[in-house]
Parts: structure tokens; C-alpha cells; sequence
């Protein structure tokens, strides 16, 4: 039967087929070069994630060295990039170059796309594990993803030192005990609020500015698992320019399911053992009553929006109750000054910062506020 422009994109059923797997696949999900178009990509993802698989997706134009980052900081089992601009034969052989250069060689390279036949061999003598043409089945590329799942192991006393921070991260999400120093950061900030206050693109401001100061920073990201499959759409890294801060932020996310965070203190403590001073935790789109955050972090804040409810909701018990500082993002929307009014009434002397991310207003104040509150 002939699909209509109705049907949904997705055209595999929606089942876990990775739960025999000793892990969950990890994906790095990016389009190298200048190709503007995703919808090509997005649509693998969702195929990816509704099959279990977590994908972590970084976006558009990205570079080879920012790709192999990802990769290896969100310890992948491979990486599948999409190439539409003719500039596969420059850029993925720059990408496997980096992947070495970062201590991360290992990892599987998958090359789709519109992918001359007579350039496949080359491709494939370079290196890459898989190339896929326009046309190949969906089955197919779940499959290449599964193939590269092996049990986790430290990666050894010689493994570049972030890759092992990212290997044992791993390890500890998926419950086991990592061979590593803990040690708490110095600051280990929390930032929760409703789906849309615009927290990934906080973080991401907040981030670059440590960066700026010189600081080393690390970043936490939980995005939702689905209860159904056990696969995840990990987005929240593509809100950073991986091309201005390269390394200077540790990033890394991790699917959950509710607020089970069993496991979060341990990766705490090997963020800080490591060396980073400062942690910032990045909870899921938070309910009315997600406040478990709070007991794993110094300081709690809860990022709000003009338009997220009247003075009812405001007043209502939960997740505004945990907050140690508020922030009212998206200060340029309408509503903003009958928003700041009724926070304040809920403040109750709690300190107030007013931003708009995606400029950068206001994200120095507030970062300078979260290092004085927890200590420099």
C-alpha cells in the first residue's frame, strides 16, 4: 500500500531490539561540512531511538575535530555521520584522523549519504566500518549499530585520560564499579525547569563562559529513556559550540527514566576525580514534582519562563520550593514583567536573575552568583 503525507516517518515498528545488548547502543549522530539539511538525519534518529538505541544528535555543520570530541566524551559505540556535500573523501579521513588524535581511534565510523560508488573502497581502506547509500533499509543501519555494542572494560593505565573519564562514567551509569579516583567537585550546580525554559542553551552560555575565564568545566545532561523501548534522543550538547570551546568543556548525557538517579553520585565523583572544579547538572524537562536533584547537587536552580502558569501555579507545592536561585530565562518574550512579579512573590527573598540565553544577557552575573554561592 502506498504511504500518504500523513503517515508518520518513522517506518519500522517501534520496538526495543537492543535489550539482549550488554549495553545500550550509544550513537554520535552528525553531518560534517556544509550540508544545511537534517531532516534526513532526524529522521534516522527517531528509527535509532524508537529501537532502543540512545543517539546522541550534535546538530549541523559540524567539524571533524568537534565530531570526534563528541565521540569520544559520550563514549560511543560509534559514530554515524551523514555526508550530502560531496566533501566526503576530505572530511572523513580528517574525522578518523582526530578520533586517533583524541585517544579514541577504536571507535566505528558509519558514512551515509549521497556516496559515489567508485568512492567506497577508498573510504573503506581508510578506515570506515560502514557506507550506506540513499535507499538502504532501516533494519540495516539498526544492525550496524548493534554489531559495534561489546561489555564495557576500562580502557587501561595508557588511555587518554579524558576517554577514561568518559569510559568509567559509563561503566557507573550502567551500574558497575568503576576502577577510578572519586572526589566531589568544588561547586556541583543543578539546573532543572519545565520542557522549553531554554536549559540546555543556559548551560551551553554558561559553559563558554568558563571557558572564558579559563576554568574547567564539566557538564552533566539528562534527557528522557523511553519506558517503552529503552532508546533516548540525547539533543542537548548540539546547543554548544564545540567549535569555539573544543576541550574545554567535559559534556556528557545520559538518558533516565523519572528521576532515578542512583547512580549520579558516583558520576560526581569521577568528574572531580578527574580534576574538574566545577560540575553543572542539567536535569530532564522537570514536572511540578521533580525535585530529587536537590539532594545530589550545592546549589539548586530552576530555570522559569513568562507564559508557564498563573499565580496558582506559582503558589503550588514542588519544584519551585527546591530552588536556591531562580532564573527567568527569555526575558524578551511577552508576559515577562507580570512573570517577574509573580516569581518574586514566590522568591520569598531568593535571588532572581533575569537572562536571555541566546544572546548571552545576563549570564555573567548569574555565573559569577553561582561560583560566589558555592565557593571559588
Amino acid at each position: 500500500m502506498a504511504r500518504s503525507l500523513a503517515d508518520p516517518t518513522t517506518s519500522i515498528e517501534k520496538k526495543d531490539r537492543c535489550g539482549d545488548l550488554p549495553h545500550r547502543p550509544r550513537v554520535l549522530l552528525g553531518k560534517m561540512g556544509l550540508d544545511g539539511h537534517d531532516r534526513g538525519v532526524k529522521l534516522i534518529a527517531r528509527v535509532m531511538r524508537d529501537s532502543g538505541i540512545h543517539v546522541i544528535y550534535s546538530g549541523l555543520w559540524q567539524t571533524p575535530r568537534g565530531l570526534a570530541i563528541g565521540a569520544r566524551d559520550e563514549d560511543v559505540d560509534c559514530i554515524a555521520a551523514s555526508m550530502m556535500s560531496n566533501s566526503h573523501l576530505v572530511l572523513v579521513p580528517k574525522l578518523l584522523e582526530e578520533l586517533k588524535a583524541v585517544g579514541r581511534g577504536d571507535i566505528a565510523v558509519n558514512v551515509g549519504g549521497i556516496i559515489p560508488q567508485e568512492d567506497v573502497t577508498a573510504l573503506l581502506e581508510q578506515g570506515v566500518a560502514r557506507v550506506y547509500h540513499t535507499g538502504t533499509g532501516m533494519e540495516q543501519i539498526v544492525e550496524s549499530v548493534r554489531e559495534r555494542v561489546r561489555p564495557y572494560a576500562a580502557l587501561g593505565a595508557g588511555a587518554q585520560p579524558t576517554a577514561s573519564l568518559a569510559r568509567n562514567m559509563s561503566i557507573a551509569a550502567a551500574g558497575g564499579v568503576p576502577s577510578a579516583t572519586l572526589r566531589r567537585p568544588r561547586r556541583v550546580i543543578g539546573m532543572t525547569g519545565a520542557p522549553g525554559a531554554g536549559k540546555s542553551t543556559l548551560v551551553a552560555a554558561m559553559a563558554a563562559e568558563g571557558v572564558r575565564r579559563g576554568e574547567k568545566i564539566a557538564v552533566i545532561a539528562f534527557d528522557p529513556m523511553s519506558p517503552i523501548t529503552g532508546g533516548a534522543l540525547l539533543g542537548d550538547r548540539l546547543r554548544v559550540d564545540f567549535t569555539a570551546v573544543d576541550e574545554g568543556v567535559f559534556y556528557r548525557s545520559l538518558a533516565i527514566v523519572g528521576e532515578d538517579y542512583r547512580h549520579l553520585d558516583t558520576l560526581v565523583g569521577l568528574v572531580g576525580g578527574a580534576g574538574y572544579e566545577t560540575l553543572i547538572i542539567e536535569t530532564v524537562g522537570a514536572g511540578q514534582n521533580d525535585v530529587a536533584i536537590r539532594t545530589h547537587v550545592d546549589t539548586t536552580v530552576v530555570v522559569t519562563v513568562p507564559g508557564m502558569g498563573d499565580s496558582v501555579q506559582m503558589d503550588k507545592a514542588g519544584i519551585l520550593e527546591i530552588a536556591d536561585v531562580f532564573v527567568a530565562n527569555k526575558a524578551d518574550y511577552s508576559g515577562e514583567a507580570k512573570h517577574m512579579r509573580e516569581l518574586l512573590d514566590v522568591a520569598s527573598g531568593r535571588t532572581i536573575f533575569e537572562t536571555i540565553a541566546t544572546q548571552g544577557k545576563g549570564i555573567v552575573e548569574l555565573y559569577e552568583a553561582l561560583l560566589a554561592s558555592t565557593g571559588r
